[in-house]
């Protein structure tokens, strides 16, 4: 069993993040100032439709380092042939935590013109996990050993059609979703009123509902999340509330702090997944101010009832 499937059995509060990285010593560096706090790190997948070491070389590197990876896959970039290739090659280095994603189309990013796969969607991926998990391929071939494998996936509770978004994340869970990170969003009402349709529906009784919180340094970076990172609006009082601060970084890491504090106290939240762009001791930074203990102190705790 993974530390990250583990600690949600247990009924923990989870903490996990987000890393982008070139280099093994790069890995290391970018984690080490939130080791102590994370259950989990995502190994990303071409995020934005931008391109990146890859994700399953990241998690082999996370992994030899001590962390628990979260190995994102998306559909954008690979058939089915190499999805089963990757989770295949990803089991026989251990890595269990596999996160399924469509995946941002290709005028996302940087090389528009790159040829769009889309041979499955997220939520037939996570169904081809399953299969894998039950020892075969889609074509029916067996695999000996079946792969031990914890699924997720993510949801965007700030994104048109509102009502459907509840019913989409159900979907994925019925599909095989174990825990379900959801995109950053800088409007606490939309997450309120996911989690309270996700409370009334079951949906955090059947997985893991773990909500994600940027960190950035200035309004130019909101700025920028608004204008270019696909499903995230950033509204323009935090932006004007940001400019207008005598020290915008703080106010960054203010706003930060908010969302994350209301976001920990929605009932059926299970954790929060923390994204700091290339600052990542703003992540324990955060923490501390919230007064979320370490990971070792969550695990010698026990979950107490409100």
């Amino acid at each position: 069993m993974s530390r990250l499937e583990d600690a949600i059995a247990a009924g923990r509060f989870v903490l996990t993040a987000e890393l982008l990285t070139v280099d093994t010593d790069g890995v290391y560096e970018r984690f080490a100032p939130y080791e102590d706090y994370v259950d989990a790190v995502n190994a990303t997948d071409n995020t934005a439709a931008h391109a990146h070491a890859s994700p399953l070389a990241v998690a082999i590197a996370l992994k030899q380092l001590g962390m628990e990876p979260v190995m994102q896959l998306t559909c954008r970039d690979r058939n089915r042939l190499a999805l089963e290739a990757e989770i295949a090659g990803a089991a026989l280095h251990g890595i269990e935590n596999i996160c399924c994603l469509t995946g941002d189309d290709v005028t996302a990013g940087d090389e528009p013109e790159a040829r769009r796969v889309f041979d499955l969607d997220s939520i037939q991926l996570l169904a081809l996990g399953r299969t894998m998990m039950n020892g075969a391929y889609l074509s029916g071939r067996r695999i000996d050993p079946a792969p031990r494998l914890f699924l997720g996936a993510v949801e965007n509770a700030g994104a048109p059609p509102y009502d459907y978004r509840v019913d989409r994340a159900l979907k994925k869970v019925r599909a095989g979703a174990r825990f379900l990170q959801l995109q950053v969003g800088f409007r606490p009402e939309q997450t309120e009123v996911f989690m309270r349709e996700a409370v009334e529906k079951g949906l955090a009784e059947q997985c893991a509902l773990i909500p994600s919180i940027c960190l950035v340094r200035s309004p130019g970076a909101l700025r920028f999340i608004d204008a270019n990172v696909p499903g995230i609006e950033v509204p323009p009082e935090i932006i004007e509330r940001v400019e207008s601060a005598a020290d915008p970084e703080a106010e960054c890491f203010e706003v930060a702090c908010e969302l994350a504090e209301h976001a920990r106290s929605l009932p059926g939240v299970a954790g929060l997944h923390l994204i700091s762009f290339r600052r990542e001791a703003g992540i324990a930074r955060l923490c501390q101010r919230l007064g979320i203990p370490t990971r070792e102190s969550r695990a010698h705790s026990r979950p107490v009832a409100v």
